[in-house]
């Protein structure tokens, strides 16, 4: 590991530090390419009134050369001849301005380019460069356990470094034959349910934290490999009243008018574990429910019947059809229902059946209620279901 995780290290450091030189070469010659393009701006604006000033310059003595040639061919005409040429070159010459100049700029106000580069860049750059990256031997934050969910695994981690102020916490996962981890969680709690995991595949997690006020995330945790072996909860299929997505773990009450309550696809929930529900509210209804059941029966419209325990979306607790006296807040939209159930069993089970007893724990919106639930069988698994009067609802079951 020490030697892998080294390997790897440097690596990553010449790869950063060779895409620096890389972008800080572009940058540099940029800046280069702006500064000659300033130059060339300033010279051809600064030149121009200078050359037509020439121009004219020249163009004046052109012409008075001109007419010294006109007088001196007058003059050394002769007598008819030059009378004609002198008054030629008295008319022409009444007509050109001799004595006038263009205005010729002075001598400071003529722009004269220079460069004005110092040394304090390099003195910046020179203490950023020796301040960056750093080299940790072990990260601030650790993988700490893997628990197995149906479909699932809940990945929980801690920090080793209690110097270390975290304030947020990112979570990667791949599968083992993957050659990229993807982001599955960006926050600030400890823990995360990873769903969509097929069971029996083996995924490698790794995590890593960002300290209070800093941008910079640090380095990754120790890679871990995490599976579950539990099959994904699953809606069952058919029900007119309900669409379903396509890894069918979440079920939408759709806009047609039949009624009844939707079972999972199998008695997937086991005591000892946890089933949750996350529903986006419609509106709600006294028959609503969401719970568990002993077996699937058609032609009831909610799971208030015998054999089930559910709650319903204003809060209210149904144990066998029966209202309990304690109620729950109502469900709200984004929010999770929790069933918890563990075995208090009476008295013999056999085959024929016997009293039995699950503890009940149902957990919404930071409220609980726990309860005893008799049966007059043992029951390994159980289904899960959901019943809803009106379209909108939807939920997600893990």
């Amino acid at each position: 590991q020490i030697k892998e995780s080294a390997t790897l290290t440097r690596d990553v450091l010449e790869q950063h530090f060779n895409d620096l030189k890389g972008t800080l070469k572009k940058l540099l010659d940029e800046r280069l390419l702006s500064l000659l393009q300033e130059v060339d701006v300033i010279e051809q604006e600064s030149i121009k009134p200078l050359d037509e000033c020439q121009k004219l310059i020249e163009h004046g003595v052109s012409t008075a050369d001109e007419l010294l040639r006109e007088g001196e061919s007058a003059v050394d005409g002769d007598v008819g001849q030059e009378n004609e040429k002198l008054c030629n070159f008295t008319k022409k010459a009444l007509h050109i301005q001799l004595d006038s100049l263009p205005e010729v700029p002075s001598l400071v106000d003529v722009p004269c380019l220079s460069a004005q580069l110092d040394d304090c860049l390099l003195t910046i750059l020179k203490n950023q460069i020796f301040r960056h990256g750093t080299v940790a031997s072990r990260p601030p934050v650790q993988l700490e356990e893997f628990v197995e969910k149906p479909g699932g695994i809940l990945v929980r981690w801690c920090k080793v470094d209690e110097d270390f102020i975290a304030q947020d916490y990112r979570l990667q996962c791949r599968k083992s034959s993957a050659s990229h981890f993807e982001d599955v969680y960006v926050g600030s709690e400890t823990e995360f349910i990873v769903l969509h995991i097929d069971p029996n595949v083996d995924y490698q997690f790794r995590v890593c934290a960002r300290g209070d006020g800093r941008q910079e995330w640090s380095p990754w945790s120790v890679a871990q490999i995490g599976r579950t072996t539990l099959v994904p909860h699953e809606w069952t299929t058919g029900l007119e009243g309900y669409s379903l997505s396509s890894r069918r773990n979440i079920a939408l009450r759709n806009d047609s008018q039949s009624c009844g309550v939707l079972y999972s696809k199998a008695p997937t929930y086991f005591c000892g574990q946890t089933l949750t529900f996350r529903q986006t509210v419609g509106q709600p209804d006294r028959r609503d429910s969401l719970g568990v059941c002993v077996e699937q029966r058609n032609g009831y419209d909610s799971l208030q019947r015998d054999k089930a325990v559910c709650i319903s979306t204003n809060g209210a607790v149904f144990v066998n059809g029966k209202e309990m006296t304690n109620q729950l807040p109502a469900v709200t939209s984004g929010s999770t229902v929790t069933f918890d159930m563990e075995v208090v069993q009476l008295g013999p089970c056999s085959n024929e059946g016997g009293n039995f007893k699950l503890r009940v724990t149902i957990s919404s919106n930071n409220r609980e209620v726990v309860f005893d639930w008799v049966l007059d069988q043992c029951c390994g698994s159980l289904y899960f279901g959901c019943s809803f009067s009106y379209p909108g609802w939807k939920v997600l079951v893990f």
